[in-house]
């Protein structure tokens, strides 16, 4: 029998299936094209919390399971998310913020072109852009304690990028429902802040991306949550200094290749690995471009470091396997094994001699936040 495109008033013939539906066991869910499939993904992904039969979210006693036949990694599970919030009309606004898909469509028209060179006023926007964008990440990182939510974080980050005339970038980027990611504990990365409390021993990354005034400045941390365990501080420490290292490798004339060499070499000899399926990027008046920076060793990026270029390094670390699995919200990225992940990040600008890092942190010399904790 020949399947019909699920899309309202469509009635093409059809042959996509939904790949979360694939995962889930949900039967039918047949599109005809991609576009197709984008257009009607609003209406569509609420058959995801009823998978098999019927099963609505359990609510109550503080459990709610979306996804109730959904096999996870390990223990961390989704909270209920509140409303997406709001950007005032005056602020600045990528061409994603109000898309229906959350296309970037000048991001898109971007894909396969070569690595941008920043000329100086470029260079000016995307330094304040960094600047502000670490002042937002401080000012959510001063919320990350026992018994605040995810949810909290995104609120303080939230409001920190309003107040500094800036529109949080990940909000409504190809849907993406809030203005940060919080990924902790086995979540890599593009964890949704959500209502669940930060529980002692945590592990709680916050990736943070200001968008001001037409340029983009990214950057993240991980941050412990009260007592968290030996093992886990020395995850994160690890993680921290291989971004540091790769820091120190960038200069003109560099291959962006190379970089994923000096990571791995540094943190494999502690036994942990670097996952493969999410890289550094060029960023500045779109979010994300050329170049491509794995983090890995033995890639197959392409490009030469050049004076100008603006692009981020974000190694993901993991106690365990390198490889990753998403959750069926299909931005949630966790462990295959469900072990703890560390992340850091920085925009970088090449210069001269070598780069500058745009995010920097301004206190202590910039040395991390962690130096007294360990």
């Amino acid at each position: 029998m020949t399947q019909k495109c699920e899309t309202t008033d469509c009635g093409k013939d059809a042959t996509l299936q939904c790949p979360t539906c694939l995962k889930l066991g949900i039967k039918g869910s047949f599109f005809c094209s991609q576009p197709c499939f984008k257009g009607f993904w609003k209406e569509h992904k609420a058959i995801h919390a009823l998978a098999a039969g019927g099963s609505k979210p359990v609510e109550g006693d503080g459990v709610y399971n979306p996804w109730p036949h959904f096999r996870f990694t390990g223990k961390l599970r989704p909270y209920q998310q509140t409303p997406k919030r709001t950007v005032p009309e005056a602020i600045q606004r990528p061409d994603y913020a109000d898309h229906p898909n959350g296309r970037s469509l000048s991001e898109e028209a971007l894909r396969g072109t070569k690595i941008k060179v920043l000329d100086d006023e470029e260079i000016e926007g995307m330094r304040v852009a960094g600047r502000l964008g670490r002042e937002c990440l401080d000012e959510g990182a001063k919320g990350v304690e026992v018994g605040t939510t995810t949810d909290e974080l995104d609120r303080l980050v939230h409001e920190a990028a309003i107040e500094r005339d800036c529109y949080p970038s990940p909000l409504n980027y190809y849907n993406f429902p809030k203005s940060c990611c919080t990924s902790v504990n086995e979540v890599i990365c593009h964890g949704i802040p959500d209502q669940r409390p930060l529980q002692d021993g945590d592990l709680c990354n916050i990736d943070v991306t200001v968008y001001h005034r037409g340029f983009h400045g990214d950057l993240n941390e991980t941050f412990f949550v009260g007592n968290v365990s030996e093992k886990h501080k020395k995850l994160v420490q690890v993680t921290h200094e291989a971004l540091s290292k790769a820091i120190e490798f960038v200069r003109p004339g560099e291959k962006y290749r190379d970089i994923g060499n000096v990571i791995q070499k540094y943190v494999a000899p502690h036994g942990f690995s670097v996952v493969r399926s999410y890289c550094g990027h060029g960023i500045h008046r779109v979010f994300h471009t050329a170049p491509n920076v794995p983090h890995y060793a033995k890639n197959s990026a392409v490009g030469v470091m050049a004076p100008g270029h603006c692009f981020t390094i974000e190694p993901m670390i993991s106690i365990g396997v390198q490889k990753a699995e998403t959750w069926p919200d299909d931005w949630t990225a966790v462990t295959a094994d469900g072990l703890y992940s560390a992340q850091f990040e920085q925009t970088l600008l090449v210069n001269e001699t070598g780069c500058e890092i745009l995010t920097k942190r301004r206190e202590n010399n910039g040395q991390p936040w962690f130096m007294d904790k360990m």
